[in-house]
C-alpha cells in the first residue's frame, strides 16, 4: 500500500481565546464541582461533552440557574445587562469571554455612544453577534456576507464592525458599500488575527494537497468558514467533527492530505484523527512548516 503524507495547517487547534476559556472553565470545575453555562461554552460538541462529564451544566437561560451558583460566561460573551442580572441573583461569574470578542462589543458600544448606526458583519443567530446587538440595541443592524445594506439604516453616520470570525474580504466589501451610501463611515476591523491566519493557512493548504480534512464542530462559525475556503481552492475538501466520521473511500488515490481544524477543535480530536489515519493508510506525518 502506497503511503500517504499528511500536512497540518499552521496554526491548528485551540486559538488563544478558546484555550483561555477552557482553562478557566476547568479551573472552576475543579474548584467548585458544578458550573453552569448559558449555551455551550465553545462550539465543539465533543469538547463540551468532556466538560459536562466534569460537572458542566449547560442551560438555555439565566432564569433556570439556581441562585448563588457558579456561572461561566462563555467565549462568545454576554451582554452587560445579562451579567448584571446574574450578579444580582448572587451568582459567582467566571468570565471566559474572548478578549477579541470583548473588543468587538466595546467598539460597537463606542460607535453607538458617538451617534453612529452600527453595522455588524456576521450571523444574526450567532451568540457572539447576539451579545453585541443586545449591547447596542436598536442602533445596530446585522448584515450577512453578500447581503445588501438595508435602506433604513443608512444615514449621515455609519459605524462598521465585524463578528470576529468573518472573512476579511467580506468585511472590505461591506465597507465599500457603506462608503457609497453614507455621509460618514467609521470602521473598526474586529476580525480576530488568529482567524485571518487560519483562513490564509487553509487556503494555502488546499492549493497544495490532493484533499483537505477540516475537523471541527458543525455548530462552529469559524470552522464553517475554513471549510468554505478549502472548497473554493479544492473540491476534495471534507468537514468532519471527529475521526469516526471519516469516509475511508475519500482517501482513495490521495497521496498528500491536508488537515485543518477550527479554533474550537481540541488537540485530542486532531490526534485521534492522525492516529486513525496512521492505522488505516500508514500515513507519514509531515509538519509542512
Amino acid at each position: 500500500m502506497v503511503k500517504s503524507k499528511v500536512i497540518l495547517a499552521d496554526p491548528i487547534g485551540f486559538c488563544f481565546g478558546v484555550e483561555r476559556a477552557v482553562n478557566l472553565l476547568e479551573e472552576a470545575l475543579e474548584a467548585h464541582g458544578k458550573v453552569y453555562c448559558i449555551g455551550s461554552p465553545i462550539h465543539n460538541p465533543q469538547e463540551t461533552a468532556r466538560l459536562k462529564a466534569k460537572g458542566l451544566i449547560v442551560v438555555s437561560s439565566a432564569e433556570s440557574i439556581p441562585e448563588g451558583s457558579v456561572v461561566f460566561v462563555r467565549a462568545h460573551g454576554l451582554p452587560e445587562r445579562d451579567k448584571s442580572f446574574l450578579l444580582d441573583r448572587g451568582h459567582l461569574l467566571v468570565d471566559g469571554t474572548c478578549p477579541f470578542v470583548l473588543n468587538a462589543q466595546e467598539k460597537a458600544s463606542f460607535l453607538s455612544s458617538e451617534g453612529y448606526k452600527v453595522l455588524i458583519l456576521g450571523d444574526k443567530k450567532h451568540p457572539e453577534v447576539k451579545a453585541i446587538t443586545q449591547s447596542v440595541g436598536k442602533f445596530s443592524c446585522v448584515v450577512s456576507p453578500g447581503e445588501n445594506i438595508p435602506d433604513d439604516v443608512l444615514g449621515d453616520k455609519i459605524g462598521i464592525i465585524s463578528q470576529t470570525t468573518q472573512r476579511l474580504q467580506d468585511f472590505i466589501t461591506l465597507v465599500r458599500l457603506a462608503v457609497q451610501k453614507a455621509g460618514e463611515v467609521r470602521v473598526f476591523n474586529t476580525i480576530c488575527g488568529a482567524t485571518e491566519a487560519r483562513q490564509r493557512a487553509v487556503a494555502e493548504l488546499a492549493g497544495r494537497t490532493d484533499g483537505v480534512v477540516v475537523i471541527g464542530g458543525k455548530n462552529s462559525a469559524n470552522t464553517r468558514k475554513l471549510f468554505e475556503i478549502a472548497m473554493e481552492r479544492n473540491s476534495q475538501a471534507i468537514w468532519i467533527e471527529e475521526a469516526s466520521d471519516l469516509d475511508w473511500r475519500w482517501l482513495e488515490g490521495k497521496c498528500l492530505i491536508g488537515i485543518a481544524a477550527g479554533a474550537s477543535t481540541p488537540d485530542w480530536l486532531i490526534n485521534d484523527l492522525l492516529k486513525l489515519l496512521g492505522k488505516a493508510k500508514g500515513v507519514v506525518k509531515e509538519d509542512g512548516r
